[in-house]
């Protein structure tokens, strides 16, 4: 059981595929700790003077330098970009290992400093891409935020495993359940989720279950869009909305679906 939990861990996790991260020259490297002392390793541009900044939270094959390009679109957009590595990625690769509890410490930890930066929580956004959806929706929960982004998300880490195998215990053997779903009423702050109909990753359906499920949310449905290709089949328009949830987080005319 202690392997097969252990195996689930690195499923979830896959910082062997995660490539070393590179510090670009328009992005500033930045590092603080979490709470247990683990470091956390950042990229940074804080836009215009009081500009809002966009929090972005990677899946669990990317380290921060995998999402550079996407930052320079939201910089483009006005917006200043915090992307933040975890524990066991990139350049913490050796450091502890991830897991739910150490994620969610390097996320807050990343929050703190921006806070202590007088960039308060009403002009952050949090953006999760995939493993990282249930990262942004943690800190939503937590009122760490004025808007949210989430990009492929599932409804939690069980629920995904249940639907990619369905003959395997999930709720017994995977440790980290990174549970959006259940946390969804708790989430008060406008909400966009963004999800490719032919995902073959996270069901399409997943997307949907979530952003039906938080109160302020809106889905932005690509068609076609897989779990990999969302931005290149639909970039700009996706950067558009993002910038504008990430600005105002109320704009009426947000959340049109696709």
């Amino acid at each position: 059981m202690l392997v097969t939990r252990s195996v689930a861990r690195r499923f979830v996790f896959r910082t062997d595929r995660a490539r070393t991260s590179t510090v670009p020259g328009d992005l500033a490297e930045r590092t603080f700790a979490a709470a247990d002392g683990a470091p956390v390793h950042a990229l940074y541009a804080a836009g215009p003077p009081g500009a809002h900044v966009v929090v972005h939270f990677h899946n669990n094959s990317d380290s921060m330098s995998a999402d550079v390009p996407l930052a320079r679109g939201l910089l483009r957009r006005g917006l200043g970009v915090l992307l933040v590595e975890y524990r066991g990625y990139g350049v913490s690769r050796d450091e502890p290992a991830p897991d739910e509890d150490g994620v969610y410490a390097d996320a807050a930890a990343a929050l703190d400093w921006l806070e202590s930066l007088g960039v308060g929580k009403e002009r952050v956004a949090l953006w999760g891409t995939s493993l990282g959806t249930g990262v942004a929706a943690e800190m939503a929960r937590r009122g760490r935020c004025a808007a949210l982004v989430l990009v492929a998300p599932y409804t939690s880490i069980p629920d995904l495993v249940a639907a990619r195998a369905p003959m395997v215990p999930a709720g017994l053997l995977v440790p980290d359940r990174f549970d959006t779903l259940a946390k969804a009423a708790a989430i008060r702050v406008p909400t966009l989720v963004v999800h490719g109909d032919a995902d073959e990753v996270v069901p399409f359906s997943m997307g949907q279950r979530v952003a039906s499920s938080v109160a302020k949310a809106r889905l932005l449905r690509v068609p076609g869009g897989h779990h990999g290709d969302l931005f290149a089949r639909d970039g700009d328009e996706i950067l558009d909305e993002i910038a504008r949830y990430a600005r105002s987080g109320t704009d009426g005319r947000l959340g049109r679906a696709w």
